[in-house]
């Protein structure tokens, strides 16, 4: 019963989690203008997604920012992460508390407070993407440090001081020692970076220029108006972004099996 009992359980959540996107996938395949009735098969979701100029431009503003934010927080959040690692105790554990804060702290008030400090107290233009390129990154970086930290911690700490001992450059000894030891937090930080970028809504719609729009406050904004066709496209562009989720995660998992699969054979050749 109770292998049963958690059979069920499990089945529940992963109807609850995938049941509505689901509806969503088969709704954007329909003519259908609102959810509720289905009528007959068709793309034109799609084909107004990947025709329309206003969505194209949508799309790829919010992949470049994702992405250019997601580079730069990546450099930040690694860095500050080894550098807190090899710190002294004290000086640790300040950075690592401080890091916390963007992390528990609310994206409306990170987003509220970016936009008075850089477009009030320090006169950056509210049509610059500066704004919302910061509020991107302090947004990122904190959970790209909590990505890179255990892979420190798992390291051999005394690797960087031998690299030096044998006559590598501090820097040197940084690229060819440490970071082959943690590029996986590394890259899974940059990953994570990007969700959390393409994610957002509160802090884009107080930092972002007007003429601007990421897909959350494009989305948002479009629900609130009576453009059906933008609405349904909506709905193909969510199935899209749900697949190419769907098969990082699955390319993801089968690149570490087969990893898994040859270190253990060389591991039976040794």
């Amino acid at each position: 019963m109770k292998k049963g009992f958690r059979v069920a359980f499990i089945i529940l959540m992963l109807v609850i989690l995938y049941l509505p996107i689901l509806i969503l996938a088969v709704y954007s395949f329909t003519d259908s203008a609102n959810i509720g009735t289905i009528h007959g098969f068709s793309v034109q979701n799609y084909i107004t997604l990947f025709t329309k100029p206003e969505l194209a431009d949508m799309i790829w503003g919010t992949v470049l920012l994702a992405v250019g934010s997601a580079l730069i927080a990546t450099l930040l959040g690694t860095l500050g992460a080894v550098g807190a690692f090899y710190s002294k105790k004290l000086a640790s554990g300040i950075v690592s508390a401080m890091n916390q804060v963007p992390v528990v702290n609310a994206d409306v008030v990170t987003g509220f407070s970016i936009c008075i400090l850089l477009i009030v107290v320090f006169g950056v233009s509210k049509e610059s993407y500066v704004p919302l390129v910061v509020g991107h990154v302090v947004l990122s970086a904190p959970f790209v440090y909590l990505s890179v930290v255990p892979k420190l911690k798992q390291m051999d700490g005394s690797l960087y001081e031998a690299a030096m001992d044998l006559g590598a450059s501090p820097f040197t000894a940084l690229v060819k020692v440490v970071l082959p030891q943690i590029l996986p937090g590394v890259i899974s930080g940059f990953a994570l970076a990007i969700t959390l970028s393409l994610d957002d809504y509160f802090i884009a719609s107080y930092t972002k220029p007007a003429t601007f729009d990421t897909i959350s406050t494009y989305v948002v904004n479009a629900t609130k108006g009576s453009q059906t066709e933008i609405k349904t496209a909506l709905w193909a562009l969510s199935t899209v972004i749900f697949v190419i989720v769907i098969l990082i995660v699955v390319g993801m998992n089968m690149t570490s099996k087969a990893k898994a699969r040859v270190g253990k054979a060389g591991g039976r050749y040794e």
